[in-house]
């Protein structure tokens, strides 16, 4: 189950993962997991053991008289009637705290991701309080749980069985139907209510909670906002030859798709707007513009991170979602401002891309990327360790890793959105002399706003407000484009 829920997140696409916190998302993985465990074992066994237990009684007491099957039969139908009533009551009860954990969990989840952030505000009284406000909800959600829980009915409804059986039983025998033997049996089968009785107010309670979990693990699964499974191709299917590295734009727009899966796109800012270009294999092409003109988002398109709200991205002439998902994003390599590296060794961390790469592989790409010198000067050297999203590293470290990351899968397409900011010039140097020789022979798109690195790109992209505003080669652009030449006036 928790499988399932893994491979159905990874496989979700970035629309999904925009609308989502994370430590919801954990939650859900971990704790309505568990809730779901719980109802199946020991709720359902408990619930499905009960049956003979209940049947029992409605089989028995009519052999020893036919009169005595009133009783169990009358507390069948109250049963099954007050149970079906409490979980209606109860079902909103456990909605309620499966939610609150949920939003608590994601308090807690931002705080610790943004400790850094938090100290260097000052600002851990106030996580705090957010924290415990959510804790404070939650509590209170489970206390009206709890309140619900102790209405129970079914429990009066055992004792009123036992005197109203007591009561008819001795009746009969006043009137001479049955002897002292059958009373004492008919009111032993009548114990035989206990066990279903009290043990379902925890099975019931354990089997509204896990049909909550569930609810919330199937809004995940079942959202077909963004799952491979409603693009056009599938991960098993598509072209998948061998890229070239042609690139083409046509007529391109988009959109964020915001926190509503619902709503309707086009009510949200275009991002882009009518983008066209052509790029040659083997091209370097520089995208510049002011921040949030949609530069980056460019590039996100062209390896399917997100998709078009209208026109066509192609590679190689052919449209990118007619292509095999892994076989076009194997062939493109990303470098972004935002480095993630995984906790794990240095080594691991470059070959993620290339798990089947040597360990001789892996240094070359270090090299290039001016990265070797430093590793080795680790105590682990490539087997060290770094922490959670590289945090024990500089931000130039991280990126020289990125790079060599990039580097050793070899892409056709490589993508470099600001790679050098966090590194100093004498570095930069140098990585701009292993990105000219990386970029020899493939298609490489520089978003940048280093005028060093701009000026040696084929084609220049300037991107304004979501549309391209002028296209051209450095010389071109500093002739016609009153854009570009305010780059470099800045």
């Amino acid at each position: 189950m928790r499988d399932e829920l893994y491979a159905s997140l990874i496989g979700k696409s970035m629309s999904f993962h925009d609308r989502q916190r994370i430590g919801d998302v954990l939650a859900r993985a971990s704790n309505d997991v568990r809730e779901v465990n719980l109802m199946m074992s020991p709720g359902v066994n408990i619930v499905l053991g009960s049956g003979g237990f209940l049947l029992m009684p409605l089989i028995a007491a009519p052999q020893i008289h036919p009169q005595l099957i009133l009783v169990p039969l009358g507390f069948l139908g109250a049963y099954f009637f007050l149970v079906r009533d409490y979980l209606t009551r109860l079902a909103p009860a456990t909605d309620a705290v499966r939610r609150d954990f949920g939003k608590m969990n994601m308090a807690l989840s931002e705080s610790i991701d943004g400790i850094e952030t938090v100290k260097a505000s000052a600002q851990e009284l106030r996580e705090a309080a957010r924290f415990e406000a959510g804790l404070v909800d939650w509590i209170r959600s489970t206390l009206r749980q709890g309140y619900t829980e102790s209405r129970f009915l079914p429990l009066l409804l055992f004792g009123l069985a036992h005197a109203f059986g007591l009561w008819h039983s001795l009746s009969l025998y006043t009137a001479g139907q049955i002897d002292i033997g059958g009373v004492v049996s008919f009111n032993a089968l009548l114990t035989l209510f206990q066990f279903p009785t009290f043990a379902s107010q925890f099975a019931y309670s354990q089997l509204s909670s896990g049909l909550a979990s569930a609810r919330r693990m199937l809004q995940v699964i079942n959202d077909e906002v963004g799952t491979f499974e409603t693009l056009k191709v599938a991960r098993s299917e598509g072209y998948a030859e061998p890229m070239r590295g042609e690139v083409e734009f046509r007529d391109v727009s988009f959109r964020y798709a915001g926190n509503d899966p619902e709503a309707d796109t086009s009510e949200h800012p275009a991002v882009l707007s009518h983008v066209s270009f052509t790029v040659k294999a083997g091209q370097t092409v520089a995208i510049v513009g002011q921040t949030g003109a949609g530069k980056s988002t460019v590039v996100k398109l062209l390896n399917r991170i997100y998709d078009v709200d209208d026109g066509s991205v192609r590679v190689d002439g052919v449209d990118v979602r007619e292509w095999n998902l892994d076989a076009l994003r194997r062939q493109i390599s990303i470098i972004e401002q935002d480095i993630f590296l995984f906790s794990r060794s240095v080594a691991d961390n470059i070959a993620f891309g290339n798990p089947t790469a040597t360990r001789v592989q892996v240094e070359e790409a270090a090299r290039a990327a001016q990265a070797h010198d430093f590793i080795l000067a680790f105590k682990d050297g490539y087997d060290t360790v770094v922490g959670e999203r590289g945090v024990t590293l500089s931000g130039g470290q991280r990126q020289r890793i990125a790079i060599a990351r990039a580097f050793l899968t070899d892409p056709h397409i490589l993508i470099l959105d600001d790679a050098t900011s966090a590194i100093d010039s004498a570095t930069e140097d140098q990585i701009q002399r292993a990105i000219l020789r990386a970029a020899a022979g493939r298609t490489t798109f520089l978003i940048t706003h280093r005028l060093s690195q701009i000026r040696w790109a084929d084609l220049i992209l300037v991107i304004r407000g979501g549309a391209l505003e002028a296209a051209g080669n450095h010389d071109e652009l500093m002739r016609s484009s009153p854009a570009y030449r305010a780059i470099f006036a800045r």
